[in-house]
């Protein structure tokens, strides 16, 4: 939807369509040049002369204008390929950033049902004498603070739409689908060599277009034909005709001399722009990975080992608090603990996937 919608890439669209209507200028004759004299040029008698005169390009002039503007028309759609990478990868990074939102919604929620449940042990060991007023207070102090948390995470989750709409550029209605994954399911190596060709690709055909450049600018140093007509009268009774021919010689190349050598220069800054990119490209790629590789072991741990811990935490405290096994204080503090372990755990997933994301769209720069 983002790259149908996105206006960046419509303007991008057109960009195409412009380079490719230019196509048509590749042959660039001279302006028609109409001349009338009248008067006493050939004799007493008032005279009149017509000239028409046409010059045109000749030599390589007008296919060297259009190879340029056939890699000006790929130019265009290199730009393009480059937003629609950009575009991927900001709509990739709204959709889990909602997502994250949803996470730790389902989490205040559960840890709504829990001193929900709490709240009626506490007013129960009150009632019966067990507890004092303490327990019941501290409840629905908890209770009320997990419901003021919730209601804001329903802002979050309103900020975490408009952001995803704003990338999908509509006003529709957008909900990412929350039965997806919370976790981001990359395909680095794949998405690597993409991103690697974008890059290789646009500098390649920036070269490319000032190669192009610089053979036009060669070739507008060759002379142009004319070709024309005349006539004229003579004592103003007779009708002479004719026709001339003549070359239009650039005595004074150096400015298109100068510019030709330019866009050479033009072709070593760009192979050094690529150069840079790639080594920049290399060295972001091995930072992104050693982040990746934290968050994941970060991850692992509240997946194998740390959740767990959380729902025995939670299991046998309630047992043991709801038995009176427990006293309220040292119920709380497990309880404060496990809720803790499950609220790193979804900061974790959220950490691990934008680490995920920028590893398979790494940022890359066209400038």
């Amino acid at each position: 939807m983002a790259k149908t919608n996105n206006i960046d890439l419509k303007i991008a669209d057109k960009e195409i369509e412009k380079q490719t209507v230019l196509k048509k200028t590749a042959f660039q004759a001279d302006p028609l040049q109409v001349q009338y004299q009248g008067g006493q040029f050939n004799s007493a008698d008032y005279d009149h002369n017509v000239s028409i005169q046409q010059y045109f390009p000749i030599g390589k002039i007008t296919k060297a204008n259009r190879q340029l503007q056939e890699e000006l028309v790929k130019l265009a759609e290199k730009r393009k390929a480059l937003s629609e990478y950009e575009i991927e990868k900001a709509v990739t990074i709204a959709y889990y950033q909602y997502l994250y939102g949803v996470s730790i919604q389902k989490l205040n929620m559960d840890l709504l049902a829990i001193y929900s449940k709490f709240l009626k042990n506490a007013e129960l060991r009150f009632q019966t004498g067990e507890s004092g007023k303490i327990e019941v207070i501290s409840a629905k102090a908890k209770s009320k603070e997990i419901e003021t948390q919730q209601a804001q995470l329903e802002f979050d989750l309103a900020i975490y739409k408009k952001q995803l709409q704003f990338f999908v550029q509509t006003e529709d209605d957008i909900v990412p689908d929350t039965t997806t994954p919370l976790q981001y399911s990359i395909q680095t190596n794949e998405n690597q060599s993409k991103v690697e060709t974008l890059v290789t690709d646009y500098y390649t055909q920036q070269i490319s277009v000032h190669q192009k450049e610089a053979n036009t600018f060669k070739a507008m140093r060759t002379p142009k034909l004319g070709i024309g007509y005349f006539g004229q009268t003579i004592d103003t009774k007779s009708y002479f005709q004719g026709f001339t021919a003549g070359l239009q010689i650039p005595l004074f190349g150096g400015v298109n001399t100068a510019r030709a050598e330019a866009s050479s220069i033009s072709i070593s800054q760009t192979q050094l722009e690529l150069d840079k990119n790639k080594l920049a490209l290399k060295l972001k790629m091995q930072e992104l990975k050693n982040d990746f590789d934290k968050q994941q072991k970060a991850l692992d741990y509240y997946q194998k080992e740390g959740l767990q811990y959380a729902e025995e935490i939670i299991t046998t405290a309630q047992k043991s608090y709801a038995n009176g096994d427990m006293s309220y204080w040292s119920y709380i503090s497990f309880l404060n603990q496990a809720i803790d372990i499950k609220k790193q755990n979804a900061e974790a997933t959220h950490a691990y996937n934008q680490s995920a994301i920028q590893l398979q769209f790494p940022s890359i720069s066209n400038k």
